[in-house]
């Protein structure tokens, strides 16, 4: 733990400023610059909405902002998590040459990542007053739920990392399991109402992103408070994933150029 502190502040400038480079290197490479970063879930949550609405008439409350929110989070954890299985491969003209502890190259992915969320959800706030959404104490509880959504996605990117270098097919068969959690996340449409018991209460408990999304829209749009207990076991488990995956890293990073 010691290790990984010291390794984060000596390169956590770095992984700052490579976070910025690819944010301006899309934006450069874009001619709707940043406001695809807008456009993009918003598109999805707008042909999701016609799907749910029109063709099989089934809706939540505020649902624009209910699939918004589900989208805004979930591409975060998706391109955080798909990214990291070729991270190693993709930045071999780095780590051949100089070493740079491999996890800060997950920290590049999470910042750029996590600042398109945060542009989301600057949408996401103003979809709740344009609907008039009610909002209560209860949306302080986004705090520790982002939190352990961060947390969750360390500790699964690092693994994936590590594995990635190894395993050449890693990530095909990532974006087949990322489609099957997206279908079983909730992402348009409410678990809680949607899917029937004991069903919906095994979603929920076994699957972190769909607690998560589902305790951001009780939190944001409810005025419920979240799931707390099982937000607190999912972040101790996304603490012990981290630190799995951080101490594997560190164990078998040596080896990765020779497998490159």
């Amino acid at each position: 733990m010691k290790r990984f502190i010291n390794d984060f502040k000596k390169h956590y400038k770095y992984s700052i400023y490579s976070a910025k480079s690819e944010l301006k290197s899309e934006i450069a490479n874009s001619h709707l610059s940043w406001l695809w970063w807008i456009l993009d879930p918003l598109l999805f949550m707008l042909v999701y909405t016609f799907i749910s609405v029109i063709v099989f008439r089934t809706s939540e409350p505020y649902f624009p902002v209910f699939v918004f929110i589900g989208l805004s989070s979930w591409k975060f954890f998706e391109k955080t998590v798909k990214q990291s299985v070729k991270l190693v491969s993709a930045n071999s003209a780095i780590v051949s040459k100089v070493y740079l502890p491999k996890h800060i190259l997950i920290f590049v992915k999470m910042y750029a990542n996590g600042f398109k969320m945060a542009v989301s959800y600057v949408l996401v706030a103003i979809m709740m007053a344009i609907y008039r959404v009610p909002l209560s104490l209860n949306i302080v509880y986004i705090i520790p739920i982002f939190v352990t959504l961060i947390m969750f996605t360390f500790g699964v990117s690092t693994i994936m990392l590590h594995f990635g270098v190894f395993v050449e097919d890693l990530s095909n068969v990532i974006n087949v399991l990322l489609k099957l959690v997206f279908y079983m996340s909730g992402i348009f449409y409410s678990i809680s109402n949607r899917v029937k018991e004991p069903y919906g209460s095994i979603l929920l408990n076994f699957n972190p992103v769909a607690l998560f999304l589902n305790d951001l829209r009780l939190s944001m749009i409810y005025c419920e408070a979240p799931h707390r207990k099982l937000l607190l076991m999912w972040f101790l488990v996304s603490c012990a994933m981290s630190a799995i995956g951080i101490r594997i890293i560190y164990k078998y990073e040596n080896s990765y150029v020779k497998v490159m």
